[in-house]
């Protein structure tokens, strides 16, 4: 068998031939009168009429008999077989193609339509023209499964080998196109925000940081979007959102990619009650729109979207599933509840964060249909508003044991605030990484007046993950971050 180097090698000295015959193997101009769909659509009548048409498309597979060759070759729209017999393109055409053309190889066709006496839909060959030629023969298996780096580090051969993998990514275009048309029929207005940021903000993460040479100043990749989406409230755009991608240094498994795909929205006068109405409407009509059901199958279960979530305060939960009172506990207890129930504390977390680790470990994986953890402790999120001194005025939506939306109503008083931030900065000065850092460019747009507001945040790729049944979110990335072989 040979090797693939030598398969390329040989490959080379046809590419050669072909220009030595005056062809160009990879022409600018391309000729096609139907897409292999509309072929398929329009059979009978271009059969009737025959019609000549020019198709193109990628050789998948090929079958030489003598002077009769058959090949099957595709495009974005579908596969159909074609006919090339030596009588129709002549015997020295003939063995042009049968010497220099392979399977991989993108090609142009001409002729008309027919039916074999198998009912196999075919198009009669009368002339070609090599697309692109080849260099590397695709592989006759594919590694699917056994091989999963392989598949991600190669994702194009995934993509041809594997339509239920292509199919995903149909899925989720379809998914953003369809969270755009909802939220633009609901009057937003969709924005661009900076991906580079002297200052990072809106999360709980550790970001990346790059150099700026041009201006000699250190900056970040942005974790989220939400302090210049807020900006936008005060500079008088009601509805704003942004669909992009965000970054985060953090570690990678089902449910995390250091770049991730985010969308996040804005309206104001909106709070966290009526944006968990609004939530329960957008993915419904999504889903609707998207896959034509609310109902979806995930690692063996059927999730239902189109029912009312249910509704359970992150207290309750906490205590539901732990045995531990929040109220009941100050700091210094509840991180030794936590130590002893394994959990690895965040250098500098405060109750509130060491009550979230807790609550990820053992609440949120019992969690399968969609539900709203309600009602974070104070201290949380420092960008939401407070219900009381205890609770917040916010909400997460959790499926499948994933947090798939943040939300809550935006807190727009400028002093407190202030006074937020200024706590966070305690917290990341005693190693608390992931705290909010204290952004004064902020405070002051607030100062200005930002209307009262809700924010929504939902992890596009958690989300397609979990529609799709895929096991993580590489499997709906389409070129997942991976180590270096070496």
């Amino acid at each position: 068998m040979s090797t693939i180097e030598e398969i390329r090698k040989k490959r080379l000295e046809k590419l050669k031939k072909i220009e030595l015959a005056g062809e160009n193997p990879y022409p600018i101009e391309v000729k096609r009168t139907h897409t292999i769909e509309q072929a398929i659509d329009n059979f009978l009548v271009l059969t009737k009429q025959e019609t000549e048409v020019i198709l193109v498309g990628r050789i998948r597979t090929m079958r030489i008999h003598g002077a009769l060759t058959f090949f099957d070759f595709e495009d974005g729209t579908g596969k159909l077989q074609a006919f090339l017999a030596k009588d129709k393109v002549g015997e020295k055409g003939y063995a042009y193609f049968e010497e220099l053309f392979d399977i991989g190889d993108f090609i142009e066709v001409k002729g008309v339509l027919f039916e074999t006496s198998r009912g196999e839909k075919t198009i009669q060959v009368s002339d070609y023209k090599m697309l692109c030629k080849s260099l590397r023969p695709l592989p006759e298996k594919w590694h699917g499964l056994k091989d999963v780096e392989e598949r991600f580090r190669k994702r194009y051969l995934d993509l041809l080998f594997s339509p239920e993998v292509k199919q995903k990514f149909i899925i989720r275009s379809h998914c953003i196109t369809e969270l755009r048309n909802f939220l633009n029929s609901h009057g937003f207005l969709e924005v661009e925000t900076p991906i580079l940021q002297t200052l990072y903000g809106g999360a709980r993460a550790r970001p990346f940081k790059t150099h700026l040479n041009a201006m000699n100043m250190d900056v970040f990749l942005r974790i989220s979007p939400e302090l210049y989406l807020k900006r936008l409230l005060v500079g008088g755009f009601e509805r704003v959102y942004e669909i992009g991608k965000c970054f985060r240094n953090e570690g990678v498994d089902k449910f995390h990619n250091p770049d991730f795909t985010m969308l996040e929205f804005y309206a104001a006068y909106m709070d966290y009650k009526e944006l968990m109405k609004f939530t329960e409407e957008l993915i419904k009509t999504v889903l609707i729109n998207t896959l034509g059901t609310t109902k979806i199958k995930y690692d063996g279960q059927e999730i239902d979207f189109g029912q009312e979530y249910e509704r359970i305060e992150f207290y309750a939960l906490l205590q539901k599933y732990t045995g531990l009172k929040y109220e009941e506990l100050n700091e210094e207890a509840l991180k030794k509840k936590a130590i002893e129930m394994g959990i690895e504390i965040p250098e500098g977390a405060d109750k509130a964060n060491t009550a979230d680790e807790i609550y990820k470990k053992f609440c949120r994986p019992k969690i399968i249909q969609p539900t709203f953890i309600i009602h974070h402790p104070y201290g949380f999120q420092p960008l939401a508003k407070a219900l009381n001194s205890e609770k917040l005025a916010s909400f997460q939506v959790v499926v499948a044991g994933a947090e798939i939306v943040n939300a809550f109503s935006e807190l727009n008083n400028p002093v407190e605030q202030q006074e937020r931030l200024k706590n966070q900065e305690k917290l990341f000065k005693h190693g608390f990484e992931e705290a909010q850092r204290s952004d004064e460019d902020f405070v002051e747009a607030l100062e200005y007046g930002m209307p009262p507001a809700a924010g929504f945040g939902l992890g596009i790729d958690r989300f397609i993950s979990i529609i799709t049944d895929s096991g993580s979110l590489r499997e709906v990335i389409l070129f997942p971050i991976m180590r270096n072989k070496d």
